[in-house]
């Protein structure tokens, strides 16, 4: 795929870990990119847009991943995914919203 490859490392701080929600959200943004989405954690690659793949990584709270993006809107989707990656639990923003 032409465009630039991106990485970062995102430590996982929800107290539920990368459970099935915010997993759902993640493959849901990254699928909006035109560039390939891969995340990995202690040597195991997954597809970034998929869910079930996602699911392989068993991400607890305290797990770091590498999120890698390659292509030509890499540059916006690297950093959007981790912004979702880096977000509070959705617990924590209803509650202080109330």
């Amino acid at each position: 795929m032409n465009g630039p490859t991106l990485k970062q490392n995102v430590v996982i701080n929800n107290p539920q870990g990368f459970h099935l929600r915010p997993m759902g959200a993640f493959a849901q943004l990254a699928s909006r990119f035109e560039s390939s989405v891969r995340v990995s954690r202690e040597g195991q690659t997954v597809n970034g847009k998929s869910i079930l793949d996602l699911m392989l990584l068993a991400a607890v709270q305290g797990t770091e991943l590498m999120v890698e993006v390659t292509g030509p809107d890499a540059e916006d989707a690297l950093p959007a995914l981790v912004r979702l990656l880096n977000a509070p639990p959705e617990e924590e923003t209803t509650a202080s919203s109330v």
